[in-house]
């Protein structure tokens, strides 16, 4: 039987998004046999990484620092530091130390992508980190009222229905390096994410999409958790899917993973304080799309809800090992 045979090599997994939600499940795919590849947006221009982005002309490095950490093998106290965000000394304020290094070593080696790598060595990250592209770019939304709102931080509080998402430059070159990841891979891996401002902007770089269109890797989208106020409202598993298809023309995904746990009444009231909701499980209308569905109780509650990284990794790593399998 398959199930006895084990696959004779680390599969190549290409991981794509941004946000705290990807940063989550590397945590648990990091404890996987696998070779992982991250590619991570550059169109976040809030906060410290729009601040350092705009004075230093560097591509953000909020969602990159983040990801770095969560593959990190480094010391628990040395990856606390470098979360560590200044809060009242004059010009630091706001900035995390770890923003801070990235710029360092951007200056250091004079490439953004040759920092990532030192920073990536230092910690000792298991895995390879790469920006979607190698300079920043700017993401504008079209609105359902046909205004234009121009900024990844200012799309969500605009407060109306997004239409579509665009790039600006719209041909936007990808890093080679990450196209390669993607035309080498056994599987790739999509969400979760912010949809229209973490996922979508990386599907918008043109080789990048095509790259993915042409795999013949397994592909995987996560779904979020919760909707997102300002971005996805109201948003079932089938809509978040739909977006995706009508951004990039295609029918990209093998498998949709999605929490069917079951939400305490009290957190649900403490996410509908703040716009959101549980994102519905439109089951038959997403299977009759051509879509596999594996469902199962993937959330934690800390402060804020979570996917179950260990769980959801587990899930991830069983797709992709029986997928090589039956590719032998």
């Amino acid at each position: 039987m398959q199930s006895r045979h084990k696959i004779l090599r680390r599969p190549k997994i290409v991981v794509i998004g941004g946000g705290t939600g990807l940063s989550v499940m590397l945590r648990g795919l990091k404890e996987k046999p696998l070779d992982i590849t991250a590619i991570v947006t550059v169109a976040d221009d809030g906060g410290s990484s729009g601040i350092l982005r705009n004075e230093l002309q560097i591509p953000p490095p909020g969602d990159i620092r983040n990801v770095l950490m969560a593959l990190a093998d480094a010391e628990p106290l040395l990856t606390e530091v470098l979360q560590y965000r200044f809060k009242t000394v004059p010009g630091l304020a706001g900035h995390s130390l770890g923003n801070l290094m990235l710029a360092a070593m951007t200056d250091i080696s004079g490439d953004f992508v040759t920092g990532i790598r030192e920073l990536s060595r230092v910690l000792a990250v298991r895995g390879r980190v790469l920006p979607a592209a190698g300079k920043a770019i700017v993401l504008k939304a079209e609105m359902a009222d046909g205004t234009i709102v121009t900024g990844e931080s200012m799309i969500p509080k605009a407060g109306k229905v997004i239409k579509r998402v665009f790039l600006e430059p719209l041909n936007v070159e990808p890093l080679q390096e990450a196209v390669e990841a993607i035309e080498q891979a056994d599987a790739i891996l999509i969400g979760p994410g912010s949809l229209y401002t973490s996922i979508i902007p990386n599907l918008l770089v043109p080789k990048l999409a095509n790259a993915i269109v042409e795999s013949e890797a397994v592909k995987l989208f996560v779904c979020n958790v919760m909707t997102q106020p300002g971005e996805t409202d109201n948003y079932s598993v089938g809509d978040h899917l739909d977006a995706i298809h009508a951004h990039i023309g295609h029918h990209l995904f093998d498998y949709v993973i999605v929490n069917d746990g079951e939400i305490p009444p009290q957190i649900e009231s403490k996410y509908a304080e703040m716009g959101a909701k549980a994102v519905h499980l439109d089951l038959d209308a997403v299977t009759q799309k051509g879509y596999e569905v594996i469902a199962d109780r993937l959330v934690l509650f800390r402060t804020f809800l979570r996917h179950d990284a260990e769980r959801l990794s587990h899930h991830i790593y069983k797709l992709v090992e029986n997928w090589m399998l039956r590719k032998r």
